[in-house]
C-alpha cells in the first residue's frame, strides 16, 4: 500500500471563535460561550485564548470562571451559525480534495494523496495554504496535523495550538508519540485512562506493548483496531465527503430547570422533545427504526438504553416507545436533571408516507403539527404539559 497524507483540520476554539468574529469589539476580552445558570447549565462550553490564558476550562461552571476572571464575556451558543460556518469551511476542504470526513462542527480529516501530485506540494504545504487561507478569509485560526493516518494526523493537530501545523512522518512517528500519555489518543476516555493506570500503562507506547487478546478482553474489537493504528499497520480510510450519510441521527436534548423525579413528570419532559425529534424527521423525510434515551441525574451520573421498533416518525409513537424504554430499566427514584432521546438507523420515506394500520390517527396527526408549526413558528402548537415549570422549551440541543 502506497503511503497516504492525511490532514486533520481543527478550528481553534470553535464556538468561541466564532462569536468573536461575529462581534469583533469582543476580540481583545476573554470570551466564553456558556449555558444559562439560571436553567442550571451554567457551564463553560468553550472559552478563546484570553480566557484560557486565567486557567478557564471547558466544564467549569460560570461561579468558579469568573472567580478566576471577574471581566469574562458570557455568551450563549449560536448552533445555526456554528453549523453555517461549518459547511464554509468544508467547501474551503472540497477545493483540495473530495475525501473530507468531518469530525464533529469544528474538526475534518482530508485525504490530499492525489492533490499534492495535482498540485505539485507536500502535505504540509497544503496544510499552511489552508491554513493561512482560513485565517485571511474568516478571521479564524485552525491547527493541522498531517500524518500518514488518521489517528496520528488527529493527534498532530492536537499537539500544537493554536495556529500551526504539526507533521507526524512514518519513519518517526513512534519517537515523536510513544512518550506522550495515553488520553492524548481519541478513544481513549477518563475511564479507560483508569483502568490502564492501574497496571501502570500511562504512555502510548506503554499502551502499543500489550498483548492483542489482552486489549480485546478489556476494550473488544473497537481495542484491537485502535492497538492496530497505532503501531502503525492498520490504517482507515478518510471517506468521501458526498458519499456521507449526512445524518445518521436525529435528538434532542434539554436540561430540566429543577430536578424530576415521578414517572409523569419524565413523560412531560419526553413528549416535548418528542415533538422535536418528529418534526425535524418529517421535514427530512426519515423513518427510524432505533431509538434512544438517556437520563443524568444531579452527578451527571448516565443511564442509557436503545431498543428497535418498527419504523416510526410520529411525536406519540416516539413518546410510547421512549417511556416503555424507560419504563423497562430506570428506578424512578433517583432524580434526574437532563434527558436525551435519539432516534437512529434511519431510513429515507418518499414525501407520500405509507400508514402503518396501527398508528394512522399518529402519524396524519404528527404530519398535521408539523405543517402547523412550519407555517407559523415552532411556539404555535404544542403539548399543555410542556407550560410545566421544569421544562425549559427556548434551550434545548439537537444532534
Amino acid at each position: 500500500m502506497n503511503e497516504r497524507t492525511i490532514l486533520h483540520c481543527d478550528v481553534n476554539n470553535f464556538f468561541a471563535s466564532v462569536e468573536c468574529i461575529s462581534n469583533p469589539e469582543l476580540k481583545k476580552q476573554p470570551v466564553a460561550v456558556t449555558g444559562n445558570p439560571e436553567k442550571r447549565t451554567g457551564i463553560i462550553l468553550a472559552k478563546n485564548e484570553i480566557a484560557k490564558s486565567f486557567g478557564i476550562k471547558t466544564g467549569m461552571t460560570i461561579f468558579e470562571a469568573r472567580k478566576l476572571c471577574p471581566t469574562l464575556v458570557c455568551l450563549p451558543p449560536h448552533y445555526s451559525k456554528y453549523q453555517e460556518i461549518s459547511l464554509k469551511l468544508h467547501n474551503v476542504y472540497l477545493h483540495y480534495t473530495d475525501l473530507v470526513e468531518p469530525l464533529g462542527l469544528d474538526e475534518c480529516w482530508l485525504d490530499v494523496t492525489s492533490s499534492m501530485k495535482v498540485l505539485g506540494k507536500t502535505g504540509e504545504e497544503i496544510a499552511y495554504e489552508i491554513k493561512e487561507h482560513i485565517k485571511h478569509h474568516f478571521g479564524i485560526t485552525i491547527s493541522v496535523g498531517v500524518s500518514f493516518s488518521k489517528i496520528f494526523a488527529k493527534l498532530g493537530s492536537d499537539l500544537k495550538k493554536p495556529d500551526a501545523v504539526t507533521v507526524i512522518k512514518k519513519q518517526t512517528f513512534k519517537q515523536q508519540t510513544y512518550h506522550l500519555p495515553l488520553n492524548s489518543i481519541i478513544g481513549i476516555g477518563s475511564r479507560l485512562e483508569k483502568k490502564f493506570r492501574l497496571i501502570n500503562v500511562q504512555t502510548i507506547g506503554q499502551f502499543c506493548l500489550l498483548k492483542q487478546s489482552f486489549v480485546q478482553n478489556l476494550m473488544g474489537k473497537t481495542g484491537v483496531k485502535l492497538l492496530q493504528n497505532l503501531q502503525g499497520s492498520e490504517e482507515d480510510k478518510v471517506l468521501s465527503y458526498y458519499d456521507l450519510s449526512q445524518v445518521k441521527s436525529i435528538g434532542n436534548g434539554t436540561t430540566t430547570i429543577k430536578d424530576v423525579t415521578k414517572r409523569g413528570e419524565i413523560e412531560k419532559v419526553i413528549a416535548f422533545l418528542a415533538e422535536k425529534v418528529s418534526k425535524r424527521l418529517i421535514e427530512q423525510n426519515f423513518e427510524a427504526k432505533t431509538l434512544s434515551v438517556s437520563l443524568k441525574d444531579k452527578d451527571l451520573k448516565r443511564y442509557h438504553k436503545s431498543q428497535s421498533f418498527l419504523p416510526f416518525f410520529a411525536s406519540n409513537v416516539i413518546l410510547r416507545n421512549a417511556m416503555a424504554i424507560v419504563d423497562s430499566f430506570f428506578p424512578y427514584s433517583i432524580p434526574i436533571r437532563a434527558i436525551r432521546i435519539q432516534a437512529s438507523n434511519l431510513a429515507k420515506t418518499s414525501g407520500a408516507r405509507q400508514m402503518s394500520m396501527f398508528d394512522q390517527k399518529d402519524e396524519k396527526s404528527a404530519i398535521g403539527i408539523e405543517k402547523i408549526t412550519k407555517k407559523y413558528g415552532s411556539d404555535a402548537i404544542f403539548r399543555a404539559s410542556e407550560t410545566e415549570s421544569y421544562i425549559n422549551r427556548k434551550s434545548h440541543t439537537e444532534q
